[in-house]
């Protein structure tokens, strides 16, 4: 990695460049961040965790013709990806009332929805990732309006096959966080990563709140035992891929 140029490096992650132009290194860290970096923090092993996680997802996804920007991984923290364009919007698909929605709108917790909630944000740091709506986003021109479906169609699919695997791994989706790039033919693919870092999962043999959560609410809302959340849920993946 070393022989590598950094390209950028992120709340999470690090990307390197390659010997091939159109493919990049994404180092995954063990630094831990909440509400815009305001909370800052390291969970040990996180890494390795969130890569092995991604990586197996992303294969699931593909295995049901979902693009994606994944390639292989070299060693356990480090992944090679297609080099996107990243749309800088991030996809929130919802299954159940938690978090800043439940601020938001006053849900309570744990309310079930009679259809996957759709929404988008910006982003952008400096403002805090703002929720837009459909014409907000497209007067801003962070998408056209054909790119748009494709991406709320294909966060639908994407969600369907995830909460099928999830409740196989005994785990509840509540809801996740995706990204998009455009890849060098400009095709629409899926990009970034999918852990607990980007989803709320539910421990479904636990009904008491807090010992249900097995994502980064535990390291946002100070509950514990992060790391070995972390790991339950790739353990849980790994057995059920076989």
């Amino acid at each position: 990695m070393s022989s590598n140029q950094k390209l950028y490096e992120g709340k999470a992650k690090i990307l390197y460049t390659t010997a091939d132009p159109e493919i990049l290194l994404t180092y995954f860290k063990d630094d831990a961040t909440a509400f815009n970096a305001q909370k800052r923090g390291t969970i040990v092993g996180k890494g390795k965790i969130n890569c092995t996680i991604s990586s197996q997802l992303f294969k699931l996804l593909e295995a049901y013709d979902i693009p994606t920007h994944f390639i292989d991984c070299p060693a356990q923290d480090q992944m090679l990806v297609k080099r996107v364009k990243i749309l800088p919007i991030e996809v929130i698909v919802r299954n159940i009332a938690a978090g800043s929605l439940c601020r938001q709108t006053g849900l309570a917790e744990g309310t079930i929805f009679k259809f996957p909630l759709v929404e988008y944000c910006y982003k952008n740091d400096s403002l805090q990732d703002p929720l837009l709506t459909r014409d907000r986003l497209l007067i801003m021109e962070l998408a056209t309006p054909e790119q748009l479906e494709h991406i709320r169609n294909l966060a639908l699919k994407i969600n369907d096959i995830l909460k099928s695997f999830f409740d196989q791994c005994q785990i509840t989706l509540v809801d996740f966080k995706i990204e998009f790039g455009l890849d060098a033919n400009d095709n629409l693919i899926l990009a970034d990563e999918i852990s607990p870092d980007s989803c709320r999962l539910w421990d479904q043999s636990q009904t008491e709140p807090n010992l249900r959560v097995m994502d980064k609410d535990r390291f946002r809302r100070d509950i514990g035992n992060v790391e070995a959340a972390y790991q339950q849920v790739l353990k849980r993946i790994l057995t059920q891929v076989g």
